[in-house]
């Protein structure tokens, strides 16, 4: 039912894009604040910047999909260059509506015609912040947009939207595919999922004939698991 779409808990979400699940819900689901600390009336409510994939289905708990994972990648990336949410909020509206789709900025075209969408949000916001130093802003967006925040992600042709990405990059043998394993980490060739070969090694004592053995029980090359293992190693070092 949910085959390329993926199906990810926000925690799940967290470790493998490294974006705090305070943010994540943020960002995805709404807020709200108070103009005045204590003054119900002042209350403010933001709107989810998008609607994520799964917001019409009902699960025990709240879990987006493939597509809403690359794309919070790269709101994450703006963040940490100190765009605001407004901004970025009138980008994806702006994107969205050239581009007609939910998830604008992680495709290839964002990459060209994204400098001209956030240049005008930076106009926008200018004309009601005085205090916006646009110059400096508008030089982010080179710093925002580069090779390597698209490494990794590989496209479907026809829609021109990430159908697959290579976390630890290219070269390595592990895949998210939401067409697969319910978008779950998997290596490659074999479809096995690096958190199964993780607990077989574990299991088995975590050394160097827990290795050979977990290869040789998943026929899966000693090389490939040793990669599994260093990365389902560095999720569980991501704690947000």
């Amino acid at each position: 039912m949910y085959s390329g779409t993926g199906i990810y808990s926000i925690p799940e979400a967290s470790r493998l894009i490294s974006v705090p699940t305070r943010d994540i819900r943020r960002w995805l689901f709404g807020y709200h604040y108070r103009k005045t600390p204590g003054d119900a009336a002042s209350r403010v409510d933001m709107a989810p910047l998008w609607t994520h994939e799964l917001a019409d289905e009902q699960f025990d708990e709240d879990v987006i999909g493939f597509r809403d994972l690359v794309e919070l990648r790269f709101i994450r990336k703006f963040t940490q260059h100190g765009v605001s949410l407004r901004v970025i909020r009138r980008c994806l509206t702006t994107a969205s509506d050239l581009f007609g789709v939910s998830h604008p900025m992680s495709l290839p075209r964002f990459k060209t015609d994204g400098r001209t969408i956030y240049a005008e949000a930076l106009h926008e916001e200018l004309q009601e912040n005085s205090l916006v130093d646009l110059r400096d802003r508008q030089s982010v967006f080179k710093e925002i947009i580069t090779p390597s925040l698209y490494d990794g992600l590989e496209y479907d042709q026809k829609q021109q939207q990430a159908s697959r990405w290579f976390p630890a990059g290219r070269k390595s043998p592990i895949v998210i595919d939401p067409a697969r394993q319910f978008g779950a980490p998997i290596i490659d060739a074999t479809g096995t999922p690096t958190n199964v070969l993780y607990q077989a090694y574990m299991a088995e004592g975590s050394d160097t004939k827990a290795l050979s053995a977990t290869s040789r029980v998943y026929d899966v090359p000693s090389k490939v698991v040793a990669a599994a293992i260093r990365f389902e190693e560095n999720l569980k070092r991501t704690v947000h």
